[in-house]
């Protein structure tokens, strides 16, 4: 097995000895039982990690990493940023999960106009720091270095803003058919066939269940962003933005 990751949020990160100590040395001491000698990695979240193994536990919640080695990931090309409109109930943190095991970079709550779920007040800030911790804890567990972004809940007129800036902006929407047109009589291609950019920001639209709404599709075209679609068949949003970031991923090179 890989080495596991640990989450160091004080810096400090440098050949020679370092201490995990708080709640992570907890996890490492008390949960996943480390002992000396173990290889163990220490990440910054933002692309550091320092590599080393267990130089002595102390206690429930404290041990010393050896560190050897301490190496910088350079920042991902293109950057992948998935706008996941609010799923009902606890699918929202299974899609924060499983596009950082993946491997996106950012992600955007959106608050749809046909999203079930509202974010409103001290409910909206309870749902959005569940959000941070799932993306947080996934990646560890997925032994990245750099952890996806997740940003503040946007409207519809900041989606737009941010896809005006993107040097490829897609939206993926369950009615686009594969023919000839999507939504709107809007020429729909495959997002498997999309001329893509080697740098710069891809942002991906993803909708509630309910469906993009007409004004917000409006909206998103006239900030650059087409409809594309996936296949033939219809992705549920809390599976949507993994399998077309895993697309993306593998078409851009970064997978390879």
């Amino acid at each position: 097995m890989t080495a596991p990751v640990f989450l160091v949020q004080n810096g400090g990160l440098r050949v020679g000895t370092v201490t995990l100590d708080g709640p992570e040395g907890r996890h490492a001491v008390s949960v996943r039982r480390l002992r000396v000698g173990e290889e163990i990695v220490l990440t910054d979240g933002a692309g550091t990690g320092a590599f080393g193994t267990v130089a002595a536990v102390e206690g429930k919640d404290r041990l010393d990493v050896a560190v050897t080695e301490v190496r910088t990931e350079p920042e991902p090309a293109p950057r992948i940023t998935v706008v996941q409109a609010l799923p009902k109930g606890d699918r929202g943190e299974l899609a924060v999960e499983t596009m950082t095991e993946t491997g996106v970079d950012a992600i955007v709550p959106w608050q749809a106009a046909r999203c079930i779920t509202q974010w409103k007040g001290e409910r909206g800030a309870k749902a959005l720091a569940k959000w941070r911790a799932t993306a947080r804890e996934a990646g560890k567990q997925s032994r990245r270095l750099r952890f996806p972004e997740v940003t503040d809940a946007l409207s519809a007129r900041q989606v737009a803003a941010l896809l005006a800036d993107a040097d490829f902006a897609a939206v993926l929407h369950e009615e686009a058919p594969p023919g000839p047109s999507g939504p709107g009589g809007t020429p729909c291609e495959p997002l498997a066939t999309a001329p893509l950019p080697a740098e710069g920001r891809i942002v991906l639209v993803v909708g509630p269940e309910g469906g993009v709404s007409p004004q917000e599709l409006t909206a998103f075209a006239e900030a650059g962003a087409r409809p594309y679609r996936l296949g033939r068949s219809v992705l549920r949003t809390s599976t949507a933005g993994t399998a077309a970031t895993a697309l993306l991923l593998g078409r851009t090179g970064r997978w390879s």
